[in-house]
């Protein structure tokens, strides 16, 4: 029976050293910083501790001799970025808290596949990504307007979601280039309400892309990344 229970008890004793080596860190982190911080976790690479605080990803040893900031770790066998595959995690949401009646709604074939994206209407990676979008079978897209480019950005979201049709006014200007040409009379607080929810959110540029699985993608994705993600629901 002791022998059974020696690793059980080892391991424990582990999990509490490590429990209190990443406490330790994070109270000196704060100390150090001014700020709080979120979340201290062993990086598993040269002795390092990843601190996850204010949205971004610091390095530290124990004793904080050093900080990495704004750096990227990668996978010496793999080649993987870690530090990319931390913040997707770390970064994710609940998808089903996300205010969906404030988007524009665009279903194609089942629309079984689902996704979210915020953009600008003046974004031009936003522009590539909805030319791309459209070739994707089986899905459903729903578009945040979020416009923190211009004042030009505001009032062609306003336009857009003012508009009959806000999905043909969508793509008839980012696909087509066709401005709109509406009025901006319409109850246009979504707008206003989807930037408030960004800004919670932490989103700081457009395109930034969520999956039904929480993860955030900031920035332009491949279509064979959106593929391969959104899987091969029919």
């Amino acid at each position: 029976m002791i022998k059974k229970l020696l690793p059980f008890a080892m391991a424990l004793a582990f999990i509490s050293t490590v429990q209190a080596d990443e406490a330790e860190v994070r109270k000196a982190m704060e100390a150090k910083l001014g700020a709080k911080v979120e979340s201290v976790t062993k990086s598993g690479y040269l002795g390092l501790y990843e601190v996850y605080m204010e949205g971004n990803i610091f390095y530290t040893d124990e004793k904080m001799t050093a900080f990495i900031a704004g750096g990227q770790l990668i996978d010496a066998k793999t080649m993987k970025n870690t530090t990319e595959e931390r913040m997707r995690k770390l970064t994710a949401i609940k998808f089903s808290e996300l205010p969906l009646d404030r988007a524009i709604k665009q279903v194609r074939g089942s629309g079984k596949r689902v996704m979210a994206t915020f953009e600008d209407p003046n974004c031009g990676y936003c522009k590539r990504l909805a030319k791309d979008l459209q070739k994707l079978e089986n899905v459903t897209v729903y578009t945040f307007l979020l416009p923190i480019l211009s004042e030009d950005s505001l009032k062609k979201s306003r336009q857009i979601w003012c508009s009959s049709d806000r999905a043909k006014s969508w793509n008839d200007w980012m696909i087509d280039g066709k401005a709109p040409t509406g009025k901006e009379d319409c109850d246009t607080s979504a707008v206003d309400k989807n930037r408030e929810f960004a800004s919670k959110l932490k989103i700081s540029g457009t395109p930034t892309i969520f999956f039904v699985d929480g993860e955030r993608v900031p920035g332009a994705m491949p279509l064979d990344r959106i593929e391969s993600k959104l899987g091969t629901a029919k």
